[in-house]
């Protein structure tokens, strides 16, 4: 696939597509969100603001130019076309595998995610999924609607099956989505407590990680669709992010669910651009 790095591109991810290790691309999708839209604007939200942080993690003692990642853009999704823009995204995301490359998308709501997992379930059959989150997302159909940001995580259990999903973060979903949990997934209710444990359960095989921004207290992170009290610390997260990246075999991997239309001061998007930067050096120089 040839491609050409984006005008506007992420602080530091201007690499050539050939020379690439890792490749971000937005994906701004906003049709089936419950509560509060404009997740749509946060790809290019996030580039605008990145320019506000330094190359440099002292979290890390390492510079996201030394990841190798070059920023595609976004692609041009049609609202009005849910399951199109699924296929679109699992035909983008497959590509860049099939480079042997690494693909980091940023959303746009979390369904844009089950696009991504069947692509890197496609190339991958043992594909585990790990999922922080404030919601589980396992429901079966929201307003008759079997694609959705709520179901999303049903629809890729249907795709990689039980023992396979780790759900972190989990403090809002209807009843029957927990109790559909205890016998198919492995859950984790309002932390990150169990994260090493399952870790070492997944061992070497594939995984495919989803980070849902809104896993984040409301205090710390306002600018989403949905917020949930009750959320974890940024150095929680990012401790967290760290661990999943320095331990798991990530195949693929996206960051969603900012709306920053919903926090004016721009304190939800320079958290989210400090995760995505702290995701790239951690996946780009191990």
């Amino acid at each position: 696939m040839k491609l050409k790095p984006n005008v506007e591109t992420f602080l530091g991810c201007d690499c050539a597509y050939e020379a690439a290790r890792m490749v971000l691309f937005g994906a701004p999708f906003d049709s089936t969100t419950s509560f509060r839209p404009g997740t749509r604007f946060a790809s290019k939200a996030i580039r605008q603001d990145s320019w506000g942080l330094e190359t440099y993690s002292p979290y890390q003692d390492a510079d996201i130019l030394d990841a190798g990642c070059m920023d595609a853009g976004d692609l041009e999704l049609c609202f009005g076309d849910t399951e199109g823009t699924v296929a679109q995204i699992q035909a983008f995301y497959g590509d860049i595998l099939a480079d042997g490359k690494l693909p980091l998308m940023i959303g746009g709501e979390h369904l844009v995610t089950l696009g991504a997992v069947r692509a890197a379930a496609e190339r991958y059959p043992e594909l585990c999924v790990i999922h922080f989150d404030a919601h589980t997302d396992l429901r079966d159909a929201y307003l008759g609607a079997k694609l959705s940001h709520a179901t999303v995580l049903r629809r890729i259990h249907e795709l990689v099956g039980d023992g396979r999903i780790f759900q972190f973060g989990i403090r809002s979903g209807e009843k029957f989505e927990f109790e559909f949990a205890k016998e198919h997934t492995t859950l984790q209710k309002f932390n990150l407590d169990g994260l090493a444990e399952a870790l070492d359960c997944i061992g070497e095989r594939p995984v495919y990680f989803t980070l849902d921004l809104d896993i984040l207290d409301p205090s710390v992170f306002p600018g989403t669709g949905t917020p949930e009290p009750g959320g974890v610390t940024f150095m929680e997260l990012l401790e967290a992010v760290l661990q999943v990246a320095g331990k798991a075999n990530i195949v693929g991997c996206d960051v969603n669910e900012l709306a920053p239309n919903y926090d004016p001061s721009g304190a939800s998007t320079a958290v989210a651009c400090k995760v995505v930067r702290e995701l790239i050096i951690a996946l780009g120089t191990k």
